[in-house]
């Protein structure tokens, strides 16, 4: 089979199509032919060399869209449409950036629906990690505030098309304003203009702050987020879009707010048994025009480094796909 393979840490050039042979799942795993596979900023991450405990050579991809090959020892059929989602993917065994990938039973997700591969490659990291975040990680409830910052990253989008849908106001941020029309799209409530101090605007909206923060940037930012947040409120990190993955010299007494709680919502501790219906109840939501998924672009299998690139580049308005068949 072919896949993308990254023999060592570096550009997006590092990203090279080898021949590899086919996984053989065992008991309790599933083969897949992979079909599309959305790109995520944690590959760009672990391809640039910063994910701990990642060795190399490495086939990267956390998530993927495609067909059961095969799946002994499991409720699974050949030919079932699919979904797989992180659980080590790309990290801790080779994952989705090839034409097939071998995954645990766990966390793949069948799914009932023809909605076309490019579309279905681009909603399940993306919805799951931002429907457990805002449920599990903020426990978001109809009438709160939500601030999204980040909100013209895929995710974001994704949060905030979700977040109205549940009955919250939503105010989100971008850095560039030409990005702003996107969220408004997306129905963001309040759209703010990120220039690495924004909690006395949100202030200005919110006097009292926002019940719930959704931080995509991450440590860069968080400082900020939690001035912003009322008393009792929440901020969860989820995203690190700001590239740096540690706090220096972080006070907790001065940088929380008295009873503002500060958390983190993982993949990794998806409920994938909850996660199977409210994907699937998402995709019937797409088909029936009540959900939208923004997708910036479709590249091929061997565009695999301008995808990278344009990804590196902060230059997408929603989410990436590979279209691997």
């Amino acid at each position: 089979m072919k896949a993308i393979v990254v023999e060592q840490p570096g550009d997006p050039e590092v990203l090279k199509i080898k021949n590899l042979p086919r996984p053989d799942p065992r008991p309790g795993w599933v083969l897949i032919r992979v079909k599309a596979f959305g790109l995520n900023r944690a590959e760009l991450f672990t391809r640039q060399g910063h994910s701990p405990g990642v060795s190399f050579p490495r086939v990267l991809g956390i998530e993927c869209v495609g067909e059961v090959e095969k799946a002994p020892a499991t409720d699974l059929t050949a030919g079932q449409t699919v979904a797989a989602v992180m659980g080590g993917m790309g990290r801790a065994f080779d994952g989705s950036y090839a034409e097939y990938t071998c995954v645990p039973a766990s966390h793949v997700i069948p799914l009932a629906t023809e909605v076309d591969w490019p579309l279905l490659g681009a909603i399940p990291e993306m919805f799951l990690t931002i429907w457990g975040a805002l449920t599990d990680g903020l426990e978001v409830g109809a009438g709160q505030s939500l601030l999204v910052r980040g909100g013209t990253s895929s995710v974001g989008l994704a949060a905030i098309s979700l977040a109205k849908d549940m009955g919250l106001t939503v105010a989100a941020t971008t850095r560039n304003a030409a990005k702003a029309d996107t969220m408004r799209e997306n129905g963001v409530d309040h759209v703010l203009i990120d220039d690495g101090g924004i909690a006395d605007a949100v202030r200005r909206i919110f006097p009292n702050g926002v019940d719930r923060v959704l931080e995509l940037v991450g440590t860069v930012t968080v400082r900020d987020s939690l001035k912003a947040t009322a008393p009792k409120g929440i901020v969860c990190i989820v995203g690190m879009l700001g590239g740096e993955w540690t706090l220096e010299s972080f006070s907790p007494f001065e940088a929380i707010p008295s009873s503002v709680k500060l958390t983190t919502y993982q993949g990794e501790a998806l409920n994938i048994r909850e996660g199977r219906v409210a994907l699937q109840q998402f995709v019937d939501g797409v088909v029936a025009r009540r959900h939208r998924v923004n997708l910036d672009r479709v590249f091929r299998f061997d565009q695999i480094v301008e995808a990278h690139r344009y990804m590196e580049e902060n230059r997408a308005k929603g989410k990436l796909v590979v279209l691997v068949d």
